[in-house]
């Protein structure tokens, strides 16, 4: 079993004083498991799931079994930002607005650290 990749989310900037710690979730297994029936996570934690290529329908999440609300933002091919939302526990189904290749999951607190049309870096933890 291989050990799980983690990576720190942050903008072009560099503005963010602490940014999120997240898993890089690829696999299939991983990003059906998702945060689904887990313990809220905290402030400096969340999910980074990775698709093949931009899209609207494969980047599209649910919240159901997700018990607590999470910031979601989309990421495209380009690392810029493309949609955000504040995605409620239980909920069926949200789709971006733009096609997306990273969905980042992360503590609804944080729901403005990233803004639409802003530039992200991924940086190994």
């Amino acid at each position: 079993m291989t050990k799980p990749r983690f990576i720190f989310i942050q903008d072009k900037e560099n503005r963010l004083a602490a940014p999120p710690r997240v898993k890089y979730c690829e696999s299939f297994l991983c990003r059906l498991r998702g945060l689904t029936f887990r313990s809220p996570i905290t402030r400096d934690e969340g999910l980074l799931l990775v698709f093949g290529r931009d899209s609207r329908l494969d980047s599209s999440i649910h919240m159901l079994g997700v018990g607590f609300d999470l910031a979601v933002f989309w990421i495209n091919n380009e690392m810029q930002v493309v949609d955000k939302v504040l995605a409620g526990a239980w909920k069926p189904a949200f789709f971006p607005k733009s096609p997306a290749r990273y969905v980042l999951e992360i503590h609804a607190s944080r729901i403005n650290d990233f803004e639409i049309g802003q530039t992200v870096k991924f940086q190994n933890a």
